[in-house]
């Protein structure tokens, strides 16, 4: 694993220029370009907010979900920054995580909790409550939620014929799909389920591949938590952020074929590097981003194994 130094703490969510630099936002409201190759740090734009997930768009621009702010657009070029998405079906975007756009300019976007705001997340994840949502918005129309009733949404990303969207489900530790054209447009079914892990945001790369990050590794006792009274729950959110439990430290990324089967699974225990929020495929490396550190890591990508069949008995690790 090789480190790419930031003056600015979780490159949450990561970009790709058509120049090969990477974008990411850090906890201090910066945009910053970082080269790929020399690992210089540059600004481009300050949201004022916290940005999470970014789309680049064709034009140069980019757009941004900013946690407390809502879906921004912002040029790379000038620094300027524009709003472009504070509500959708008459509520407020309370925690606007990730964004991705089709070829015709249709808009997803993640609203992660309408309870808990990002300094608050841990509580959404232990109260269990669903109510994450899935924001389908095409410019100079009203915002529509496609899905609803999520455990944290999350991530997001195209196949690469469109055809559908996969989902970060993170409290359910699951990716779900939501078809957007043929029969089933408009449904939903499980693309990857029971993940070792929270899943957080996703990417898909030039094959096809979905890239999802594990944000921390699976909770015997979250998962115990979850099955008891909602009122012993609250009362664990209600506690002080620092003694509630948080994810262990690990660095987890997986890849799926276009039928949610695994692909790769690359995981390290690692002081180093934790709490991985994105894999970003690009030449041969897979760049990964995390809420909390000061870097972003990049890592030989090895190849499949071949002719072996995928599944979580056959994971190359």
């Amino acid at each position: 694993m090789r480190l790419l130094p930031l003056d600015g703490a979780g490159p949450e969510h990561l970009a790709l220029e058509g120049s090969g630099n990477l974008l990411t936002g850090v906890a201090d409201g910066r945009i910053l370009r970082v080269g790929t190759a020399t690992g210089r740090v540059t600004e481009v734009a300050r949201t004022r907010g916290r940005p999470l997930g970014m789309h680049h768009l064709p034009d140069g621009r980019l757009l941004v979900c900013d946690a407390y702010q809502g879906l921004l657009r912002v040029d790379p070029a000038t620094g300027a920054v524009e709003s472009l998405l504070t509500a959708a079906a008459g509520e407020p975007l309370n925690l606007c995580s990730n964004v991705t756009v089709t070829r015709d300019g249709t808009v997803f976007v993640s609203d992660s909790s309408r309870r808990f705001p990002l300094h608050h997340w841990k509580g959404d994840i232990l109260e269990h409550s669903g109510t994450g949502r899935v924001i389908r918005w095409v410019p100079g129309s009203a915002a529509e939620v496609v899905v609803d009733g999520l455990q944290f949404a999350n991530g997001l990303c195209l196949a690469p014929d469109e055809s559908f969207l996969v989902i970060s489900e993170s409290g359910a530790y699951r990716l779900l799909r939501l078809w957007l054209t043929g029969g089933r447009a408009g449904t939903t079914d499980v693309f990857a389920d029971r993940l070792p892990g929270f899943p957080d945001n996703l990417t898909t790369s030039r094959d096809g591949l979905v890239w999802a990050a594990l944000a921390g590794p699976r909770d015997a006792l979250l998962d115990t938590l979850h099955r008891h009274h909602p009122a012993l729950r609250k009362a664990l959110w209600a506690l002080p952020g620092a003694l509630l439990p948080g994810p262990r430290r690990t660095t987890h990324v997986q890849g799926r074929d276009d039928r949610g089967r695994l692909v790769h699974d690359l995981r390290r225990r690692a002081d180093n590097y934790h709490l991985t929020t994105s894999a970003l495929e690009h030449a041969g490396t897979l760049y990964l981003g995390s809420l909390v550190r000061r870097a972003i890591a990049a890592v030989p990508l090895p190849p499949p194994r071949a002719g072996r069949e995928t599944g979580p008995e056959n994971r190359q690790a």
